[in-house]
């Protein structure tokens, strides 16, 4: 297993398989790389079935236990389900989707191997929906979201964007997943520093406060400094709520366990940063060795390392790193 100069052991790989999308969500950071997004056709800079099998084959020598496959939209890639099966099997695969080509393809990817799915579900209405996504594909994510449930890849977890534009929304959203089985939401805290618009940003322990009121059982996890909540119900029959607040908060990426991948070919060892990005050249297995090892030894924790507070508590670059 590697392990980075901080002592954070990389356990996981997020794989970005295309940077197609056949929506244009509004707070879309394209995994940090920002709006690159490309045509909707195949396009010759995305990493082949081959290659991306070959990275995972040298993950798993370093004994790397948990792939996630993301884009854009990864199910635009018509061999996902063979790259799916072709992951080893030591390894858990989830994917993150916006949930649309679920109702024709979750069983198919079900029993390619696939484990776990997060959908991106913004709102409960057509028109809110819209109005986020720019697509006007809402019964379709919510048919979708039914179909990995009934093909028995429950719980999916939905992926809400907390910001200016959902907040309202929240509470129906944590009424829905409480009412429905097999449903999970994860709340994630809106990212200025990579999409831009921070007017956007609103205060996410307001909405710890909120479902601190609501729930009937809370836990923290130590890792990324989490906090679950649990509404109607504990945490036997309740639904889940977690959030993902990685805003200005240092003991969360002191505990980032993950590497990721963009799909030309790159590893990127920091979601917020684009001044490390490596490519893995022709991907062969020694190239993609060599260059894992790498990006894993510059690995820095961007909060607490790469920005550090200064006297008046502001974010600032570290030094130590302009320019490397």
């Amino acid at each position: 297993m590697l392990v980075d100069g901080f002592g954070r052991e990389v356990t996981g790989v997020r794989i970005s398989l295309t940077d197609r999308c056949n929506f244009d969500c509004v707070y879309c950071h394209n995994e940090g790389l920002g709006d690159t997004r490309g045509p909707m056709d195949p396009q010759d800079d995305e990493m082949s079935t081959d290659d991306v099998v070959r990275f995972l084959e040298v993950a798993e020598e370093f004994d790397v236990d948990a792939a996630k496959f993301t884009g854009g939209e990864p199910m635009l890639r018509d061999d996902l389900a063979e790259i799916v099966r072709r992951t080893p099997d030591s390894m858990e695969t989830s994917l993150t989707t916006n949930g649309t080509f679920l109702p024709e393809r979750a069983d198919e990817l079900v029993d390619a191997g696939l484990d776990r799915v997060n959908v991106s579900q913004d709102a409960l209405d057509a028109d809110a929906f819209k109005e986020v996504t720019k697509s006007g594909e809402y019964d379709a994510v919510i048919e979708g979201v039914k179909a990995a449930v009934d093909a028995g890849l429950d719980p999916v977890k939905l992926n809400m964007v907390v910001f200016e534009h959902t907040a309202g929304y929240v509470p129906e959203m944590v009424e829905y997943v409480a009412d429905n089985d097999g449903l999970q939401l994860q709340l994630i805290e809106y990212m200025p520093e990579l999409a831009g618009r921070p007017e956007w940003a609103i205060e996410i322990e307001r909405v710890h406060g909120w479902l601190e009121e609501q729930a009937e059982e809370i836990e923290h996890r130590e890792m990324h400094d989490r906090r679950r909540y649990w509404i109607g119900g504990d945490s036997d029959e309740g639904g889940m709520v977690e959030v993902v607040d990685p805003v200005e908060n240092a003991e969360f990426c002191q505990n980032c366990h993950r590497v990721r991948v963009t799909h030309e070919g790159y590893l990127k060892g920091c979601l917020n940063r684009n001044d490390d990005l490596r490519s893995m050249g022709e991907m062969s297995k020694p190239e993609i060795r060599e260059t894992f090892r790498e990006v894993v030894a510059n690995r820095v924790p961007y909060y607490g390392e790469y920005m550090i507070q200064d006297d008046d508590g502001e974010w600032v670059i570290n030094e130590e790193y302009i320019g490397a």
